[in-house]
């Protein structure tokens, strides 16, 4: 038996249908990639799915960006695509190993202007019309005191044990995100849109590194959150082919220190940036989220025809 009601299938027909008008009013095309790659994703901390094709290894898209950036290289203007994309990890609750993704690009956007575009999707799908947005910082200073950019390890530790939050042997980053995840998240205000921006620089991903008055370097990329559940990240992208292709280096030599093998590089990638990549903004949002917002539910089974266990 299918583990998401009927009502909940044609919720999530209506949202594809919403979501299609919501682009084709704004002339945003809707384009398909594959989902198979020679390359993965270089982040250390997702792990692609590994498939035997045409007797090589090929791995299943843990998102669509690369080849998108490579139609936006290509000058494709701005662009949008729903689809499945995999990730080896946990299963239940909020994830699934094969889940819905909407990643969108708008040319000349910065990330701000993509915040507002993101935030007229969300509420007139939800119905929320509260918004709040804080940085990095002043989200960690309101509900923490402590600066993210200047403290101490120690500090973080100290103050994880005064919240009896237990944390295995993990490095800054780890330690950072277990006070996002344990401390902050719960406390986010209900029934709001809450944009977080300006991640530490270790934190940029795909996102262009900025100065801040106070000479702090920022990542341009945001976060949005709804009731607890984060459900998209955006990046004003870089756009620098060389600077991207160190990212990725940086991120091997990560995945061998924490001992997760490295994976292929996509050079086609990087070709297509050091033609030529439009100053844009991208996101991505989970849809499997949004409609577990929408029909109040905490398991993403209930929006699943059939979700991991029954796959």
């Amino acid at each position: 038996m299918p583990s998401a009601s009927f009502n909940a299938l044609q919720e999530r027909a209506a949202l594809y249908r919403y979501l299609r008008e919501f682009f084709w009013t704004r002339s945003v095309l809707e384009v398909e990639t594959p989902a198979l790659s020679v390359a993965a994703v270089s982040d250390p901390y997702i792990q692609p799915v590994e498939a035997r094709v045409m007797g090589g290894a090929r791995y299943l898209h843990t998102s669509p960006e690369y080849p998108m950036k490579r139609l936006l290289c290509a000058g494709s203007g701005s662009i949008y695509q729903i689809c499945k994309v995999f990730r080896d990890g946990e299963a239940g609750g909020c994830h699934n190993p094969e889940f819905t993704m909407l990643e969108w690009y708008r040319t000349e956007f910065d990330h701000r202007q993509l915040m507002d575009e993101v935030a007229q999707l969300v509420m007139e799908y939800l119905e929320i019309y509260e918004e709040k947005r804080y940085t990095y910082q002043s989200l960690f200073e309101d509900f923490t005191g402590i600066n993210p950019h200047i403290a101490s390890n120690q500090q973080l530790i100290d103050f994880l044990d005064s919240m009896h939050i237990e944390f295995p042997d993990v490095d800054r980053l780890g330690l950072l995100d277990l006070i996002l995840t344990h401390h902050i998240e719960p406390q986010l205000p209900k029934n709001t849109l809450v944009f977080v921006e300006d991640f530490p620089q270790d934190q940029a991903a795909l996102a262009k590194i900025i100065s801040t008055s106070e000479g702090v370097s920022v990542a341009k990329r945001f976060e949005l959150y709804v009731n607890g559940v984060e459900l998209a990240n955006g990046y004003w992208e870089l756009t620098d082919a060389q600077e991207q292709l160190s990212r990725f280096q940086q991120d091997q030599v990560l995945r061998q220190s924490i001992g997760v093998e490295a994976k292929p590089i996509d050079e086609a990638f990087i070709q297509a940036m050091s033609e030529g990549m439009p100053e844009c903004a991208g996101v991505a949002m989970g849809l499997d989220r949004l409609l577990m917002l929408k029909l109040g539910t905490e398991q993403i089974a209930d929006v699943l025809s059939f979700d991991f266990s029954r796959a």
